[in-house]
């Protein structure tokens, strides 16, 4: 027969055998491993919300998928954000779409060598201009419906109204004769740009002329046949003849002086 003193010494150890056993050998009613737990904070850190990763993620979707599939909700879910945290940085889209031209405009290149005369450095710049706008999809079609008024665009103007200033051009004549060489330049990216897009059909323009009646329309008859609706050498001397007639009028003595107010 047990002590008093003996029976509860046992019951003492009966305890913290139990314990023991609960911290070694865990039970487990399922045949399934554990379920493994994941920190949140594992995953990547968001980079911080500004203005300037804004106009970069709408100048990518603009690239991948049109001018036409740019929104801002669209912007906000590639950041994973909200729409309205865009609003801190952004009043609307039509900022949005200044501030993506003027990103753009930045890697417009500007050649200084001086040894080169002035209207060769600007149909450069110009050309540089149009291969920025057709190389990005979308950037030619915000060009012709956006003003840019960044310190990239500024700069374009700056550079612009320095040489046709260095060219002779007078004063009256500068805003005017720059304003419409970048009209010009934007609207052949865009024409190129919807060429791309659509895979315009040359062919059937040549059908449409080819059968003219040479009565009627003497002139296109007798050029098409000739072959001047093709045109003379590529795209680019084109392009680099059409830039000389502009700045030959800009600079023409005899031509009017625009008037600023209409």
């Amino acid at each position: 027969m047990q002590s008093g003193f003996d029976a509860e010494r046992a019951i003492v150890a009966n305890i913290v055998l139990d314990e023991h056993r609960s911290f070694a050998y865990p039970v487990s009613m399922s045949d399934k491993p554990p379920r493994e737990i994941v920190s949140r904070r594992n995953r990547p850190a968001k980079p911080p919300l500004s203005r300037d990763l804004i106009v970069s993620t709408a100048l990518g979707i603009v690239e991948k998928d049109g001018l036409s599939g740019l929104n801002l909700r669209r912007v906000a879910t590639a950041l994973d954000t909200g729409a309205a945290s865009l609003y801190v940085y952004i009043a609307n889209l039509d900022e949005l779409y200044a501030l993506m031209l003027d990103q753009a405009l930045a890697a417009v290149e500007f050649s200084q060598a001086p040894d080169q005369p002035w209207r060769v450095r600007l149909k450069e710049y110009l050309a540089s201009y149009l291969r920025i706008l057709t190389e990005r999809q979308g950037l030619a079609q915000l060009a012709m419906s956006t003003i840019a008024t960044g310190p990239h665009a500024l700069r374009m103007w700056e550079v612009l109204l320095g040489l046709l200033q260095e060219g002779g051009v007078d004063a009256a004549r500068l805003v005017s004769g720059a304003d419409m060489l970048l009209l010009y330049v934007t609207a052949v990216a865009a024409e190129r740009s919807n060429w791309r897009a659509t895979g315009q059909d040359f062919g059937r323009v040549k059908r449409a002329l080819a059968s003219v009646s040479a009565e009627q329309y003497p002139l296109v008859s007798a050029l098409f046949k000739s072959g001047a609706f093709a045109g003379g050498g590529d795209g680019e001397s084109r392009f680099r003849w059409a830039l000389d007639v502009i700045i030959d009028g800009i600079k023409a003595d005899n031509t009017p002086t625009p008037d600023v107010g209409t």
